[in-house]
């Protein structure tokens, strides 16, 4: 009760929650239901699962991790660097919801209203990839289907495959607002993006250009480095020598890439 009392604000020695914009009465232990069957008797040993989703279920229903409502005070927001939603859980994951668990939770014991908000990547490619893999093993082609058939089949798998992520952020006892979780491709989030990249280029912030990508022949389109396999191979070493404006000599360079001599 004690630690769930902390994520929603800090308590006093009577009992009373302080911090959050309200004094409220603290539940109560047996509000918790921490023990199960034989709760009389203490276990030998702390074992997660009896304990923590309990734990964490009871805090998200009684809403400790929405931002108290007081406009008096200074609040404190951010924003979950969202994971790729048909993703699993990795140290990465584990590091960011971890530190920033910290500062949420920080925020809310000084009292002021925090919202740590969470939400999940689209992540385009990878899905693609996927959700193609996943067609060819029954022998359907996206190319076959047409477009919208295949956009179809990326959101059934998004609902099928996408909440396992957010699952595994919350058994790792991440105090963000679920109430309020965002989609990279929510119609808000999409115009907000598109108007940020307009500005931008309005600004002359940005530019679209031609640079070296990993092109994948079997999706047609280009990936990220993460989804490249890669292999060693034998190559050559090529020598030239860039001559001395002066005439007196030359620099010798060696490379791999010969491509890049005259760029």
């Amino acid at each position: 009760a004690a630690a769930a009392a902390a994520a929603a604000g800090r308590a006093d020695p009577r009992g009373r929650r302080v911090g959050t914009g309200a004094t409220m009465t603290a539940p109560a232990v047996e509000e918790v239901q921490c023990g199960g069957e034989g709760a009389g008797e203490m276990a030998k040993q702390y074992v997660p699962s009896e304990v923590e989703e309990r734990l964490y279920a009871w805090w998200e229903e009684k809403g400790y991790f929405k931002p108290a409502a007081d406009n008096g005070k200074q609040c404190f927001v951010l924003s979950m660097p969202p994971p790729n939603v048909t993703g699993r859980l990795h140290m990465g994951h584990a590091m960011f919801v971890a530190l920033e668990d910290i500062m949420a939770r920080f925020h809310r014991m000084r009292g002021h209203p925090t919202l740590w908000l969470p939400g999940t990547d689209h992540a385009g490619i990878a899905t693609q990839m996927l959700v193609e893999k996943h067609l060819k093993a029954k022998g359907v082609d996206r190319l076959e289907i047409g477009r919208e058939a295949f956009l179809e089949r990326v959101w059934e798998w998004k609902e099928e495959y996408g909440g396992a992520i957010t699952s595994q952020i919350r058994r790792l006892g991440a105090s963000c607002d679920w109430s309020r979780e965002k989609f990279t491709l929510d119609p808000d989030l999409c115009e907000a993006v598109t108007e940020a990249f307009v500005t931008l280029y309005d600004r002359g912030l940005i530019y679209r250009g031609e640079y070296m990508v990993n092109w994948s022949p079997s999706l047609g389109t280009a990936v990220s480095d993460l989804e490249v396999d890669y292999t060693d191979e034998a190559g050559s070493l090529y020598f030239f020598s860039y001559p001395l404006a002066d005439g007196s000599g030359s620099i010798p360079v060696a490379t791999t890439r010969p491509e890049t001599i005259l760029g």
